[in-house]
């Protein structure tokens, strides 16, 4: 008896090695010896302050109201459109959002592709169906393209407008009249200059690993480098993170993840959701679903030392709900403190 309770005490205990081993965050040692900065500690605006987008149909009417409000003024101010604009100022990942977001000095989490031409541009989805009501893969399109296309569009489309409110219809002439487009990077951290730290995220379609993965990676650290203000970045990809791990140790990354149950959609999405990746990347935070901070993969992981970012929070009952969990929080919807 005393030898299989002391051979399952050995499996135990090995058994939590392994697990210990798997989630541990970059060690000390090296976040010292790279000299890796820590996260501003600031809220992150999701996408920008942002008027048209993500997160607008939840929490209270109340907080909505007043955070639509603060975007449109705070965009207004940068000079983007006026008081007597009727459609969306600031859509989401636009330039008037993160210009908006730097006037009410929250930080901003944001989101790369790679266009057709190998434009490094800040977008969301794969393609614009939800943001613009076209079909169309950012993949597939160019920037020039791109920019005839207006964010969550206010004007009405030439042609068939019926198509566009179906989500098939195509923007290939440039709309008159103010509006906003996906934007460049480039552009993008032009605006923002170093007013406000960034939360960058590297966006893919899959847990695949080809040649515009790297590209990606490359053209967007290299925008980075060149760039004066604070930032860390991010991915739901392993392989993301692990390539600044490679690359670039200096800079500050960090793991996406959020809880996916066995069997729904890729596997490697429910062992991401685990955290059982970060041995890959090594990250120096964890970023989840502000519902799961109780879980104990996201418990153990802070208490092995790694900073725990919430997304995406969009009422003050969902922070009052999620903040005893997390170090930092991304927001929307609502307006917390700076």
């Amino acid at each position: 008896m005393g030898t299989a309770i002391t051979g399952v005490a050995i499996t135990g205990g090995v058994a939590a090695g392994i697990g210990a081993w798997a989630l541990a965050p970059r060690s000390l040692i090296d976040f010292r010896q790279n000299k890796v900065p820590a996260i501003p500690h600031v809220k992150y605006a999701h996408r920008g302050l942002h008027d048209a987008g993500s997160g607008l149909d939840v929490g209270t009417v109340n907080e909505r109201c007043a955070y639509v409000d603060l975007a449109r003024r705070c965009a207004i101010k940068a000079g983007y459109a006026d008081e007597s604009f009727e459609g969306p100022v600031a859509p989401e990942n636009s330039l008037a959002s993160f210009a908006a977001a730097c006037v009410a000095g929250y930080g901003i989490e944001l989101d790369l592709q790679l266009t057709r031409d190998g434009q490094v541009v800040v977008v969301h989805d794969a393609d614009l169906k939800r943001v613009a009501g076209d079909p169309r893969k950012i993949k597939d399109l160019t920037y020039e393209e791109l920019k005839n296309i207006p964010l969550f569009p206010a004007p009405a489309k030439s042609g068939d407008a019926a198509a566009v409110a179906r989500g098939d219809g195509r923007w290939d002439e440039r709309p008159e009249g103010y509006y906003q487009h996906v934007p460049l990077f480039s552009d993008v951290l032009d605006v923002v200059g170093g007013r406000v730290p960034l939360i960058v995220e590297y966006k893919f379609d899959d847990y695949g690993w080809d040649d515009a993965a790297e590209e990606l990676m490359e053209k967007g650290d290299e925008l980075l480098q060149a760039y004066p203000g604070a930032y860390v970045v991010e991915s739901f990809h392993p392989g993301a993170v692990n390539w600044y791990r490679k690359h670039r140790p200096s800079v500050n990354r960090g793991q996406l993840a959020e809880n996916v149950a066995f069997g729904k959609g890729d596997w490697r999405e429910w062992l991401c959701g685990l955290l059982a990746f970060n041995w890959l990347g090594r990250p120096d935070f964890v970023a989840y679903d502000w519902h799961g901070g109780d879980l104990p993969q996201v418990r153990f992981a802070r208490k092995l030392g790694a900073k725990t970012v919430s997304w995406t929070v969009r009422s003050s009952l969902e922070f009052q709900r999620s903040d005893a969990y997390f170090d930092y929080m991304i927001f929307e919807a609502f307006v917390p403190g700076v």
